[in-house]
Protein backbone atom coordinates (compact mmCIF):
# COMPACT_ATOMS: atom_id res chain seq x y z
CA UNK A 1 0.00 0.00 0.00
CA UNK A 2 1.42 3.58 -0.27
CA UNK A 3 0.36 6.54 1.46
CA UNK A 4 -0.54 10.01 -0.04
CA UNK A 5 -0.42 13.07 1.75
CA UNK A 6 -1.79 16.29 0.38
CA UNK A 7 -1.54 18.82 2.83
CA UNK A 8 -3.73 22.29 2.34
CA UNK A 9 -3.35 25.42 4.65
CA UNK A 10 -5.50 23.97 7.40
CA UNK A 11 -6.24 20.54 6.57
CA UNK A 12 -5.05 17.88 5.36
CA UNK A 13 -6.15 14.69 2.58
CA UNK A 14 -4.40 11.52 3.64
CA UNK A 15 -5.42 8.60 0.78
CA UNK A 16 -4.16 5.06 1.20
CA UNK A 17 -3.53 3.52 -2.39
CA UNK A 18 -2.75 0.51 -4.00
CA UNK A 19 -0.75 0.92 -7.42
CA UNK A 20 -3.95 1.11 -9.33
CA UNK A 21 -6.56 3.02 -6.98
CA UNK A 22 -7.34 5.11 -3.95
CA UNK A 23 -8.70 3.00 -1.64
CA UNK A 24 -9.51 5.33 1.21
CA UNK A 25 -9.54 8.93 1.95
CA UNK A 26 -9.30 10.61 5.71
CA UNK A 27 -9.21 14.01 6.03
CA UNK A 28 -7.51 15.66 9.36
CA UNK A 29 -6.95 19.16 10.38
CA UNK A 30 -3.13 19.77 10.36
CA UNK A 31 -2.47 19.90 14.32
CA UNK A 32 -3.78 16.42 13.83
CA UNK A 33 -1.61 15.22 11.35
CA UNK A 34 1.08 14.33 12.67
CA UNK A 35 -0.34 11.97 15.45
CA UNK A 36 -2.43 10.28 13.14
CA UNK A 37 0.22 9.35 10.59
CA UNK A 38 2.04 8.22 13.11
CA UNK A 39 -0.77 5.45 14.36
CA UNK A 40 -2.06 4.89 11.01
CA UNK A 41 1.80 3.60 10.14
CA UNK A 42 2.48 1.29 12.95
CA UNK A 43 2.26 -2.02 11.39
CA UNK A 44 4.70 -1.27 8.25
CA UNK A 45 2.21 -2.09 6.24
CA UNK A 46 3.12 1.12 3.65
CA UNK A 47 5.72 0.48 1.09
CA UNK A 48 6.09 3.97 -0.55
CA UNK A 49 4.68 7.51 0.12
CA UNK A 50 4.38 10.83 -1.56
CA UNK A 51 3.56 13.60 0.47
CA UNK A 52 2.83 17.17 -1.07
CA UNK A 53 1.90 20.71 0.25
CA UNK A 54 1.08 23.99 -0.16
CA UNK A 55 3.39 25.54 1.75
CA UNK A 56 7.01 25.92 0.71
CA UNK A 57 8.62 24.01 3.55
CA UNK A 58 7.57 20.81 4.30
CA UNK A 59 6.86 19.81 8.13
CA UNK A 60 10.61 17.77 8.65
CA UNK A 61 8.57 16.42 11.69
CA UNK A 62 6.42 14.20 9.58
CA UNK A 63 8.86 13.60 7.14
CA UNK A 64 11.17 11.63 10.15
CA UNK A 65 7.92 10.30 11.36
CA UNK A 66 7.45 8.85 8.08
CA UNK A 67 10.45 7.19 7.46
CA UNK A 68 11.26 5.38 10.24
CA UNK A 69 8.40 3.02 8.41
CA UNK A 70 7.97 3.91 5.32
CA UNK A 71 10.95 4.15 2.19
CA UNK A 72 10.90 5.37 -0.22
CA UNK A 73 9.74 9.05 0.53
CA UNK A 74 8.79 11.34 -2.26
CA UNK A 75 8.40 15.09 -1.36
CA UNK A 76 7.05 16.83 -3.96
CA UNK A 77 8.98 19.88 -5.46
CA UNK A 78 11.22 21.71 -8.84
CA UNK A 79 13.57 18.56 -9.08
CA UNK A 80 10.63 16.18 -8.88
CA UNK A 81 10.15 14.08 -12.04
CA UNK A 82 7.10 14.25 -14.11
CA UNK A 83 5.30 11.92 -16.55
CA UNK A 84 4.30 15.56 -18.37
CA UNK A 85 6.55 18.26 -19.21
CA UNK A 86 6.19 21.79 -17.98
CA UNK A 87 5.82 24.68 -20.12
CA UNK A 88 5.31 27.12 -17.69
CA UNK A 89 7.75 30.17 -17.33
CA UNK A 90 7.58 30.00 -13.57
CA UNK A 91 7.63 26.02 -12.39
CA UNK A 92 8.77 27.18 -9.43
CA UNK A 93 5.23 28.99 -8.50
CA UNK A 94 3.35 26.62 -10.10
CA UNK A 95 1.08 24.58 -7.33
CA UNK A 96 1.54 20.81 -6.69
CA UNK A 97 -2.25 20.61 -6.56
CA UNK A 98 -2.37 21.73 -10.32
CA UNK A 99 0.35 19.30 -11.57
CA UNK A 100 -1.29 16.44 -10.01
CA UNK A 101 -4.76 16.80 -11.15
CA UNK A 102 -2.89 17.59 -14.94
CA UNK A 103 -0.89 13.97 -14.37
CA UNK A 104 -4.11 12.40 -12.91
CA UNK A 105 -6.14 13.00 -16.23
CA UNK A 106 -3.20 12.81 -18.46
CA UNK A 107 -2.82 9.00 -17.24
CA UNK A 108 -6.61 8.47 -17.95
CA UNK A 109 -6.68 9.77 -21.30
CA UNK A 110 -2.69 10.55 -23.00
CA UNK A 111 -2.46 11.49 -26.38
CA UNK A 112 -5.49 14.11 -26.31
CA UNK A 113 -5.36 17.11 -25.45
CA UNK A 114 -7.12 18.34 -22.24
CA UNK A 115 -8.55 21.29 -20.15
CA UNK A 116 -8.41 20.38 -15.83
CA UNK A 117 -10.41 22.59 -14.02
CA UNK A 118 -10.23 22.49 -10.39
CA UNK A 119 -13.31 23.71 -8.35
CA UNK A 120 -12.35 24.71 -5.17
CA UNK A 121 -11.15 27.60 -2.98
CA UNK A 122 -9.79 29.18 -6.26
CA UNK A 123 -10.95 27.96 -9.99
CA UNK A 124 -7.69 26.83 -12.01
CA UNK A 125 -7.94 26.28 -15.55
CA UNK A 126 -4.92 24.18 -16.94
CA UNK A 127 -4.81 23.13 -20.29
CA UNK A 128 -2.43 19.80 -21.22
CA UNK A 129 -1.70 19.52 -24.60
CA UNK A 130 -1.75 16.06 -27.09
CA UNK A 131 2.03 15.52 -26.59
CA UNK A 132 1.39 15.76 -22.47
CA UNK A 133 3.06 19.49 -22.40
CA UNK A 134 1.62 21.03 -19.35
CA UNK A 135 0.86 24.85 -21.33
CA UNK A 136 -0.42 27.01 -18.69
CA UNK A 137 -3.71 28.10 -17.17
CA UNK A 138 -5.49 30.31 -15.48
CA UNK A 139 -6.93 31.26 -11.57
CA UNK A 140 -9.99 32.81 -10.74
CA UNK A 141 -12.22 33.05 -7.30
CA UNK A 142 -13.96 29.78 -6.23
CA UNK A 143 -17.72 29.99 -5.62
CA UNK A 144 -17.72 30.56 -1.84
CA UNK A 145 -15.29 32.92 -2.32
CA UNK A 146 -17.32 35.17 -4.82
CA UNK A 147 -20.28 34.69 -1.93
CA UNK A 148 -17.98 36.08 0.62
CA UNK A 149 -16.44 38.95 -1.41
CA UNK A 150 -19.89 40.08 -2.22
CA UNK A 151 -20.84 40.22 1.09
CA UNK A 152 -17.48 41.57 2.27
CA UNK A 153 -17.10 44.06 -0.13
CA UNK A 154 -20.46 45.88 -0.14
CA UNK A 155 -22.31 47.77 2.43
CA UNK A 156 -25.67 45.96 2.11
CA UNK A 157 -25.46 42.35 0.32
CA UNK A 158 -26.20 39.92 2.62
CA UNK A 159 -23.81 36.26 2.89
CA UNK A 160 -25.62 33.85 0.88
CA UNK A 161 -25.43 30.01 1.01
CA UNK A 162 -24.38 28.31 -2.36
CA UNK A 163 -27.22 25.78 -1.14
CA UNK A 164 -30.49 26.34 -2.60
CA UNK A 165 -32.31 27.36 -5.46
CA UNK A 166 -30.56 28.12 -8.48
CA UNK A 167 -32.64 30.10 -11.31
CA UNK A 168 -31.36 31.10 -14.34
CA UNK A 169 -32.20 35.11 -13.26
CA UNK A 170 -32.72 35.55 -10.04
CA UNK A 171 -36.15 36.67 -8.48
CA UNK A 172 -34.57 38.08 -5.14
CA UNK A 173 -31.27 39.17 -3.65
CA UNK A 174 -30.91 35.60 -2.19
CA UNK A 175 -31.22 33.94 -5.47
CA UNK A 176 -29.37 36.59 -7.66
CA UNK A 177 -26.15 36.71 -5.54
CA UNK A 178 -26.71 32.79 -5.82
CA UNK A 179 -26.87 32.35 -9.51
CA UNK A 180 -24.33 35.14 -10.26
CA UNK A 181 -22.28 33.51 -8.29
CA UNK A 182 -22.71 29.61 -9.39
CA UNK A 183 -23.76 30.32 -12.98
CA UNK A 184 -21.45 32.74 -13.89
CA UNK A 185 -18.84 30.18 -12.85
CA UNK A 186 -20.76 27.76 -15.05
CA UNK A 187 -20.35 30.31 -17.85
CA UNK A 188 -16.61 31.31 -17.52
CA UNK A 189 -16.01 27.17 -17.71
CA UNK A 190 -18.14 26.86 -20.85
CA UNK A 191 -16.23 30.22 -22.32
CA UNK A 192 -12.94 28.36 -21.84
CA UNK A 193 -14.20 25.08 -23.07
CA UNK A 194 -15.30 26.77 -26.08
CA UNK A 195 -12.21 28.72 -26.73
CA UNK A 196 -9.29 25.69 -25.68
CA UNK A 197 -11.66 23.93 -27.87
CA UNK A 198 -10.43 25.80 -31.00
CA UNK A 199 -7.31 25.62 -30.73
CA UNK A 200 -7.21 21.70 -29.47
CA UNK A 201 -9.85 19.48 -31.47
CA UNK A 202 -10.52 16.68 -30.04
CA UNK A 203 -10.05 18.19 -26.31
CA UNK A 204 -11.63 16.22 -23.39
CA UNK A 205 -12.70 18.40 -19.94
CA UNK A 206 -11.76 17.21 -16.57
CA UNK A 207 -13.40 18.39 -13.54
CA UNK A 208 -11.96 17.64 -9.49
CA UNK A 209 -12.57 19.77 -6.46
CA UNK A 210 -15.24 20.52 -4.10
CA UNK A 211 -17.44 21.82 -6.30
CA UNK A 212 -17.39 19.74 -9.34
CA UNK A 213 -20.59 18.44 -8.85
CA UNK A 214 -22.69 21.15 -8.52
CA UNK A 215 -20.95 22.71 -11.44
CA UNK A 216 -21.24 19.37 -13.68
CA UNK A 217 -24.58 19.83 -13.25
CA UNK A 218 -25.39 23.31 -14.40
CA UNK A 219 -22.93 23.47 -17.68
CA UNK A 220 -24.03 21.79 -21.12
CA UNK A 221 -21.09 19.86 -21.82
CA UNK A 222 -19.61 15.98 -21.73
CA UNK A 223 -17.05 16.42 -19.27
CA UNK A 224 -15.30 13.70 -16.57
CA UNK A 225 -16.01 14.71 -13.26
CA UNK A 226 -12.87 13.27 -10.72
CA UNK A 227 -12.84 13.78 -7.40
CA UNK A 228 -9.62 11.86 -6.78
CA UNK A 229 -7.88 13.45 -9.63
CA UNK A 230 -4.82 14.91 -7.85
CA UNK A 231 -4.85 11.84 -5.42
CA UNK A 232 -4.60 9.68 -8.50
CA UNK A 233 -1.94 12.07 -10.29
CA UNK A 234 0.81 12.06 -6.72
CA UNK A 235 -0.06 8.55 -6.77
CA UNK A 236 1.56 8.37 -10.88
CA UNK A 237 4.12 10.61 -9.98
CA UNK A 238 5.06 7.91 -7.31
CA UNK A 239 5.00 5.17 -9.30
CA UNK A 240 6.87 7.22 -12.12
CA UNK A 241 9.96 8.02 -9.57
CA UNK A 242 10.33 4.88 -7.71
CA UNK A 243 9.91 1.11 -8.65
CA UNK A 244 7.68 -0.42 -6.02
Amino acid sequence: MRLIIDQGNSATKIHIANSKEIVETVIKENDELLEYVRQRIGDGTFKAAIYSSVRREYDKRLINVMSRKITPIICMGNTTHLPIGIEYRTPDTLGHDRIAAAVGAWQQRPGQPLLVVDAGTAITYDLVSAKGKFMGGNIAAGIEMRLRALHEQTGRLPRVSSDGELPLLGYDTETAIRAGALQGAAYELEGYITACEAENPGLLVFLTGGDAERLATIIKRTIFVDRNLVPKGLNCILDYNVEI
